[in-house]
Formats: structure tokens, C-alpha cells, sequence
């Protein structure tokens, strides 16, 4: 999971993973989008592809580059723990606003001043 982090790292290969999540695209294409040069993207594709990120498909002389399901899915189990401590913590914080809430509402009621029945 080491190797997947030291890859997402580079932002230009986050930019890379954000073009793939629609379509595979060989490198030309890649490169083309982000405006860097071929050798730029073909080193970003690589690191990617080491670390499991990527799935290369030949066809012909050309290089299809597609996500890997998989590797995002262990991210997403690995993240699934953190993802469970903050939203009991979001959790705990929504009751003490709905009970601070709750007292404001009664002071407030409280304080409204009573209306004299009119003759």
C-alpha cells in the first residue's frame, strides 16, 4: 500500500488517474490533456503502473493505460476505519448542537415577553 501513496504523491499522476477515471487513453493523449511532454507522461504512466495503479493494453505499436480496480478498492478499505472514527465523531458533535439548540429554544421562549388579551 506503501508503493500505491509514494505514486498518488506526485500530482501530476493524480491528474492522471483523474483522465483515466473516464476512458483509457495512451500516452499521447495523456500528454496532450495535461500539456506536458510524451516522455513526462510515460514516466508518470510507468510509476503509476508499478504500483499496480494501472493496466497497460498493447495495441499495435501504441500503449492503452486503464485503472486497476482493485488497488482502489484496498484504499478504500484501509480508509473505511478512518472514514468510521470521524463520522461518530461528526455524530456525537450533531447531538451536542441539537442539544445546544434545543436550550436556546427554550430560553428564548422563555424571555418572549406574554401578550395582554385585548378588551
Amino acid at each position: 500500500m506503501l508503493e500505491v501513496f509514494r505514486a498518488l504523491a506526485e500530482p501530476s499522476r493524480l491528474q492522471i488517474i483523474d483522465l483515466l477515471l473516464s476512458e483509457p487513453l495512451p500516452v499521447g493523449s495523456v500528454a496532450g490533456r495535461l500539456g506536458i511532454r510524451q516522455p513526462q507522461a510515460s514516466k508518470h504512466l510507468r510509476a503509476l503502473a508499478d504500483a499496480g495503479l494501472l493496466e497497460v493494453q498493447h495495441d499495435a505499436q501504441r500503449r492503452i493505460y486503464a485503472l486497476r480496480a482493485q488497488p482502489f478498492q484496498q484504499l478504500d478499505q484501509w480508509l473505511e476505519r478512518y472514514r468510521n472514527l470521524f463520522e461518530g465523531q461528526f455524530e456525537r458533535l450533531d447531538r451536542v448542537l441539537e442539544e445546544l439548540q434545543a436550550g436556546k429554544s427554550k430560553k428564548e421562549k422563555r424571555r418572549l415577553p406574554r401578550r395582554r388579551p385585548r378588551s
